[in-house]
């Protein structure tokens, strides 16, 4: 039997939060992120905006150069959280099997459930907009491939028929069998493994849309492209096999700030650098892992941006010890009053701690300095972050 995979986006998610904060800012072109003198960007528009050219990710200097009349919302990061929990509670009340993607985005499997899917799809966002107030656009398909691209047609067939700054809110259904036939007419970068890169040298042998990749002899994309050649084909048929992965295994803890105009002051980045570090490694303790490989992010004040990494003796979860090998890679690197535009601290290659408590009478260092950051986190997560902090010489 077909499966029957949701692929669920909430539209302009931040926004559709804020303006459940404030109403007023409903139907008015407004974006979610930082100041442009902050060198902000954006990182959700509402519809209104979008109508004047302004996209996610965008500098937020040019977005107001493109619409003047632009308002700009600090982001509420613990509502959006809040309000996703929600959406997510609401899945898991038809099926373990999510995929959550990001907080706004979710694969879920269906396939056990007897209604159609389409009914399923409308089910569910029924109550996400009755519940939560909050528009989101479905996309239905045998596969999760073809699900997400039926999300992203339907959001864009959506908006362009209404003409009017509101949430698509739409449901779009692939049924069985059906799934080369709806991607043929699609840009050939709606699909997965389609990037600006395989786009160019796609568009230089005529290949412009999805039924045009499909038409290519899978041998011959494999030429051209290798093995990558072979999934190209399959996907350009609709045929995807991925399963929905309920779990993803973290490969790396990070930290990482851009900073509202470039330091080059070398006690301002070491204090930025020991924060960094002690982020990651309170990371790293409530996820339970400690890692071997530390790595410093860099980048000047031209974007020119670098990466350098060092191993541990031993895996780690020490904020002092994150923070001694982050600032020797920082010292390697820096050139004094070079300015820097963006300062990032990195943990990866975990390894889950020992299952063990440590004994009052380890006097070995690292025991001690385990039961230390221990006491530390613990002050903090009664008391507030800024209730002890390391003093600086």
């Amino acid at each position: 039997m077909p499966r029957k995979i949701l692929h669920l986006d909430l539209d302009a998610f931040f926004c559709a939060v804020e303006e459940q904060r404030d109403e007023s800012l409903r139907g008015k072109p407004f974006a979610v992120g930082g100041q442009p003198d902050q060198r902000g960007v954006v990182a959700s528009c509402s519809y209104a905006a979008r109508k004047c050219g302004v996209r996610s990710a965008m500098p937020m200097g040019r977005a107001l150069r493109l619409c003047p009349d632009l308002l700009i919302v600090s982001g509420h990061y613990s509502a959006y959280r809040e309000a996703s929990r929600k959406v997510m509670d609401i899945l898991r009340q038809r099926t373990p099997l999510i995929e959550q993607v990001s907080i706004d985005e979710a694969f879920l499997d269906l396939s056990d459930l007897p209604e159609p899917v389409e009914t399923l799809a409308r089910h569910i966002q029924a109550e996400i907009n009755t519940k939560l107030k909050l528009a989101c656009s479905i996309g239905a398909a045998a596969n999760k491939l073809v699900a997400k691209i039926a999300t992203d047609a339907g959001k864009a067939a959506s908006l362009k028929s209404s003409g009017t700054p509101h949430p698509p809110n739409a449901i779009t259904v692939v049924p069985p069998g059906e799934e080369a036939a709806f991607l043929v007419p699609l840009p050939a970068q709606a699909l997965w493994g389609v990037g600006p890169k395989t786009a160019e040298r796609l568009a230089e042998l005529g290949i412009h849309t999805i039924g045009d990749l499909a038409s290519l002899p899978q041998a011959d994309l494999v030429r051209r492209f290798g093995k990558h050649g072979a999934e190209l084909s399959r996907h350009a048929r609709g045929m995807d096999d991925s399963p929905i992965i309920t779990e993803h295994e973290a490969k790396s803890i990070s930290n990482e700030t851009t900073f509202t105009k470039d330091v080059k002051d070398p006690e301002q980045l070491r204090k930025t650098l020991r924060q960094l570090s002690e982020g990651v490694g309170c990371q790293l303790r409530k996820s339970g892992l400690r890692g071997r490989t530390v790595k410093l992010k860099l980048r000047w004040s031209d974007f020119t941006t670098l990466t350098r990494q060092t191993t541990l003796p031993e895996p780690s979860d020490l904020n002092e010890q994150i923070y001694t090998a982050a600032l020797g890679l920082f010292e390697q690197t820096w050139k004094p009053t070079r300015p820097v535009r963006l300062l990032g601290v990195g943990v990866s290659h975990f390894e889950a701690p020992p299952a063990r408590q440590l004994s009052l009478w380890d006097a070995a260092p690292t025991a001690d300095r385990q039961r230390l950051q221990q006491a530390l986190d613990e002050l903090q997560e009664r008391y507030g972050k800024n209730a002890i902090r390391r003093g600086v010489k």
